[in-house]
């Protein structure tokens, strides 16, 4: 794969980590397995 390195800056609570989430999990990043298990 590969490899990119990416920089999210901002202020608190202006959603840095959740966008970074939704990117990993969108790029494939995140196993199906590993996110059916956080939705039980």
């Amino acid at each position: 794969k590969t490899h990119l390195n990416v920089v999210v800056i901002g202020h608190v609570d202006s959603g840095k980590s959740t966008t970074t989430g939704h990117l990993i999990y969108q790029c494939g990043g995140i196993a199906k397995r590993t996110i059916e298990k956080f939705e039980k």
